[in-house]
C-alpha cells in the first residue's frame, strides 16, 4: 500500500473520538496530538512534566486535557489508568527516550526498556479494557539492530551500550505490537494493534547521549537527512485514522525509509519472531505485575 500524497490534511473526520497521546508535549507526539485534535478528536496530552504540557496544549487549536504519566514509574502509570473513566478510542504508544546514558527507572528496570517497553506495556494493558479501537505503538528503524537478550534485560551482565539498548527496546515494541495482536485475535476481539515508526525526524529526541560527539553527528544528520516533525508523525496519523490489517507497521515511503509519505513497511525477521514476543510478554507481565485484561 502506497500513500505517496497522504499527508495530515486527509485525516478524516475525527469528532466525537477520544485519543490518548503519551509524550505529547513536544516533537513527535505533540504534532500528532494538534493535527488529531484539529481533525476534531479529544486528545489526551499524557505527559510526564505538567507544566510543559498545558504549555504545548495551549498551541493546540481544539479540545485537549493535559494529565500527568510518568512511563518510567509504574505508580505514575497506575494512577493515571486508575483515574480513567470512559472510551478511549486510540491509545497512541508514542514518548520514548533514545541512547542516554545507563540509568534506571523507579521500578529498576534499565530506563530506555522501562520508558520505551515496559511502561507502555503496563499503560496499554490497564487501558485496554476502556480501548474502542485501537493502539499504535511508535517505533524505530533502529530495531532491525536490535536483540533481545530475555536473561539480561537490564544490562546487568553485558557492558553497557546506549545504542543497542535504545535498539533493544525499539524491536521490544515492535514484539509487543505483534504478541498484543494475536492475543486480541485469539479471542476474536476485533481491537487492532498497529505500529509505526517516523523514519528519521528532526526533534530533540536526539540530543540527550552525554556523548558531545554523538549529540554533534546527530545534528547533522538533523540538518542533512532529517525530516520535519510534520512529516515524522505522518505514519503516525495514517496508523490512527485507516483502515489497516492489525500487526500492521506504517512508515515513511522514500530514502530507506528516512523520509516521504506513509505506506507499509517491513519489520526485521527478529521483529517477526512470535516465540520471542510470546516469551517477552511473559517476562513484561512478570516484571510489570500487569497483565493482559479484554
Amino acid at each position: 500500500m502506497t500513500n505517496s500524497q497522504w499527508n495530515a490534511a486527509d485525516l478524516p473526520e475525527m469528532k466525537g473520538r477520544t485519543v490518548v497521546v503519551t509524550g505529547a508535549n513536544s516533537g513527535l507526539g505533540l504534532v500528532t496530538a494538534r493535527e488529531l485534535a484539529r481533525a476534531g478528536a479529544r486528545v489526551i496530552l499524557a505527559v510526564r512534566d505538567t507544566a510543559r504540557g498545558e504549555q504545548a496544549a495551549r498551541r493546540i487549536e481544539g479540545d485537549t486535557e493535559v494529565r500527568e504519566l510518568d512511563l518510567a514509574d509504574l505508580a505514575s502509570i497506575r494512577r493515571f489508568a486508575d483515574g480513567w473513566s470512559g472510551d478511549i478510542d486510540v491509545l497512541v504508544n508514542n514518548a520514548g527516550i533514545m541512547m542516554v546514558p545507563f540509568g534506571t527507572t523507579a521500578d529498576g528496570f534499565e530506563r530506555q526498556l522501562g520508558t520505551n517497553h515496559f511502561g507502555h506495556f503496563a499503560l496499554t494493558n490497564l487501558l485496554l479494557p476502556h480501548i474502542t479501537d485501537r493502539v499504535v505503538t511508535v517505533s524505530s528503524q533502529a530495531h532491525r539492530r536490535g536483540t533481545i537478550d530475555l536473561t539480561d534485560l537490564d544490562w546487568q551482565r553485558r557492558r553497557y551500550n546506549p545504542a543497542a539498548a535504545y535498539s533493544q527496546s525499539k524491536l521490544a515494541n515492535l514484539l509487543f505490537t505483534l504478541e498484543l495482536q494475536r492475543r486480541l485475535d485469539a479471542v476474536r476481539d476485533s481491537r487492532r494493534s498497529l505500529a509505526a515508526h517516523p523514519g528519521w525526524a528532526a526533534t530533540n529526541l536526539q540530543s540527550h547521549s552525554a556523548q558531545p560527539v554523538l549529540d554533534f553527528a546527530m545534528r547533522l544528520g538533523n540538518k542533512a537527512i532529517a525530516q520535519e516533525p510534520e512529516m515524522g508523525a505522518l505514519p503516525t496519523l495514517f496508523a490512527v485514522s485507516q483502515d489497516l490489517p492489525g500487526a500492521s507497521y506504517v512508515g515513511p515511503d522514500g530514502f530507506y525509509e528516512y523520509r516521504g509519505h506513509p505506506t507499509l513497511v517491513g519489520r526485521s525477521a527478529a521483529a517477526s519472531d512470535l516465540e520471542v514476543a510470546a516469551e517477552l510478554w511473559k517476562v513484561s507481565e512478570s516484571r510489570t505485575g500487569v497483565s493482559l485484561r479484554v
